[in-house]
């Protein structure tokens, strides 16, 4: 497994009210196979840029199209055009994937008997169990990952009382700045859509008062 897919997992399994939007997944689950690359040697950052380091290539499937996916040439591409370029519709990617390995399911609609329709659903695996897992024991990069999307409250009570998060118990190299990136990133979209809701509601407003 991987870290994006079990943010997947996460994501799915998240209460409806904080089931983040595509968008916002499809961002994150981008700075997710980034953190991976890092871990696996495949890639190192040099200050903002992604420089491929020639680590061996990824097990998974969809970490290898992301490995496939780098900008090999200078002056590289930045952490941030990353998020956007290959974050686009990533989402839908990873859940075709799990899908198709039979580690989600739809529910059954009633108006198409032969079919299945609705979101789809986690169903009962170690693969779910094991993202479940690492969420709970408040694994340092997933559970910064699901706190960037809002999945999950990334401030937790130590044992003195006191606030920790996953910065104090320290993230690997890099990660760090993967995760500032995408922060900016998940803001930024948040921004966009600010602006488009406001536009469309002057719009509706304008052919009202005509």
């Amino acid at each position: 497994m991987t870290t994006p897919r079990d943010l997947m997992f996460v994501a799915l399994d998240a209460a409806s009210g904080r089931r983040p939007a595509r968008g916002e997944l499809s961002l994150a689950l981008a700075g997710a196979e980034l953190i991976d690359l890092i871990a696996t040697g495949a890639v190192e950052l040099d200050g903002d840029r992604i420089v491929p380091a020639g680590g061996p290539a990824p097990d998974d499937a969809l970490l290898r199209a992301a490995a496939s996916a780098l900008v090999r040439e200078e002056p590289y591409e930045s952490v941030d055009d990353w998020l956007w370029r290959r974050g686009r519709d990533l989402s839908s990617v990873y859940r075709a994937a799990l899908e198709a390995e039979g580690l989600l399911t739809r529910p059954r609609s009633l108006r198409l008997p032969f079919g299945a329709g609705g979101e789809p659903t986690p169903v009962d695996s170690p693969e779910r169990r094991r993202a479940a897992d690492r969420l709970a024991a408040e694994e340092s990069v997933l559970t910064a990952l699901a706190a960037t999307v809002r999945i999950h409250d990334e401030t937790t009570d130590s044992s003195d009382g006191s606030a920790g998060s996953a910065e104090s118990v320290g993230l690997p190299d890099g990660v760090e700045a993967v995760l500032a990136a995408l922060g900016d990133a998940e803001l930024e979209l948040a921004a966009v859509r600010q602006r488009r809701d406001v536009e469309q509601a002057a719009f509706d407003n304008i052919w009202r008062a005509g």
